[in-house]
């Protein structure tokens, strides 16, 4: 293992130059590996930028669910495994060691998306779960990165008919499921580095549900309009 003996700090270009090379060789991938952390960090710093609006989403999160309500999550391939992913942190644990909450990945009841798959076609394995499971005032989210999916689409008409509210978490914008969801949160990049913000997203999220709990009372959120739910009028975060 080589070992640096200049103490000087590298700047990005050096640091590019030596994470590819290695006694003057270019290191087989190297090149490209480099290229893909950099387009990551680009999706990032937009991800930051939507600080405000991951904040509005663990506080309302934590509100519905320590009242009683439901997350429903949903995606498609590696977006089906990072809505795994999410409910586990909400059924199990984030950071604190807190009590469980409801929250159920849709692709988890293999029984019923098959069923639902063969007798309804693709288009309404979650659908047809999301018209059985959600209730007012429930919340789904659905993970697509192109947010084009014509089954996260179909999810989301059913989750307006349910009375819940929908969030989509996807690639860049504009797409058809941010203009069919409530709120949208929208990254840029290609499809891996999307699907990689994304799970900085679900943490994020969970990082803002846990400090959410803490507090007496959830903030209220920049930008927010009065949606009727129930016969009550509540607050609900619209970036729109």
């Amino acid at each position: 293992m080589s070992r640096r003996t200049d103490a000087r700090p590298l700047d990005g270009a050096r640091r590019f130059d030596r994470a590819v090379t290695s006694g003057g060789r270019t290191l087989t991938g190297a090149r490209e590996v480099a290229e893909h952390i950099a387009a990551l960090t680009d999706t990032l710093v937009a991800l930051h930028g939507e600080a405000s609006r991951i904040a509005c989403w663990g506080g309302m999160l934590a509100e519905r669910l320590s009242n009683g309500h439901r997350l429903l999550v949903a995606g498609n391939g590696g977006s089906a495994a990072e809505a795994q992913h999410f409910t586990a942190e909400l059924v199990g644990r984030f950071r604190d060691d807190r009590r469980p909450f409801s929250a159920i990945a849709l692709h988890g009841d293999t029984s019923s998306l098959t069923a639902i798959g063969n007798d309804y076609g693709y288009e309404q394995i979650y659908a047809r779960q999301i018209t059985a499971h959600a209730r007012p005032g429930d919340i789904v989210v659905l993970l697509s990165t192109s947010g084009c999916s014509s089954n996260l689409l179909a999810s989301a008409a059913a989750a307006r008919q349910a009375d819940a509210v929908c969030w989509a978490v996807t690639g860049p914008a504009p797409n058809p499921l941010a203009a069919a969801a409530d709120d949208a949160l929208c990254l840029p990049g290609a499809t891996a580095t999307v699907q990689e913000g994304h799970l900085v997203a679900v943490h994020a999220i969970c990082v803002a549900f846990e400090a959410a709990l803490s507090r007496t009372a959830p903030p209220v959120c920049p930008h927010a309009v009065v949606h009727p739910l129930d016969g009550v009028d509540e607050l609900f975060l619209r970036h729109r």
